[in-house]
């Protein structure tokens, strides 16, 4: 276990790997098996399931839970009370604990606000998911997606800013500068 803050009511089950200077708030119950990375921020009220993996620099807001299945690479923000599936076809009566669908949210995404990610949809790299978003397949890397179910409406920069590509199919970040180009449907940042 590493150097990391827990309040005194936060629930920290035993075989858990918790990284440096990571932060679990008010309530929250991180499960066994867990592997969260440094420099994490565990809201209050959240819910980690066992096996669940967070990079570092996971941001992860009031009142969300995440399920068993879900992998969260560098840099990931989950807004408050955004929601997780981890399994496609839910009954009370029928245990589909074996048939859990792995969820993998790529380095420096962001999720809205009381969005849902339906579970076996992988979301690409700095993807940006709005609020309220039902995300029901697979997010390409940048892609900015609203509504319910969710559609995509553009593309994102790193910094988290809407790109506007001109008649050459680039793009320049307003803050960082990043230029982007679009090609066969696909953003690609520019070294």
């Amino acid at each position: 276990m590493g150097d990391y803050f827990a309040h005194e009511t936060a629930v920290i089950d035993e075989g858990c790997e918790i990284g440096n200077q990571t932060k679990i708030w008010h309530f929250s119950h991180i499960m066994t098996g867990c592997k969260i990375g440094e420099r994490c921020n565990i809201g209050q009220n959240v819910v980690v399931s066992p096996k669940v993996i967070l990079g570092n620099n996971v941001k992860v807001q009031n009142n969300v839970s995440i399920y068993t299945g879900v992998i969260c690479e560098d840099g990931v923000f989950l807004g408050p009370s955004m929601v997780f599936t981890n399994v496609i076809n839910p009954r009370s009566a029928v245990n589909r604990r074996n048939q859990y669908a792995e969820t993998l949210v790529k380095k420096g995404v962001s999720i809205g606000a009381n969005a849902t990610i339906v579970c076996g949809n992988p979301i690409g790299e700095y993807a940006f998911i709005g609020a309220g978003a039902v995300v029901t397949k697979e997010v390409p890397a940048y892609a900015l997606l609203v509504g319910n179910p969710a559609k995509q409406i553009g593309w994102m920069s790193t910094h988290g800013h809407r790109l506007n590509f001109d008649n050459e199919h680039l793009a320049t970040c307003p803050e960082s500068g990043e230029i982007y180009k679009l090609e066969d449907n696909s953003v690609t940042r520019l070294k």
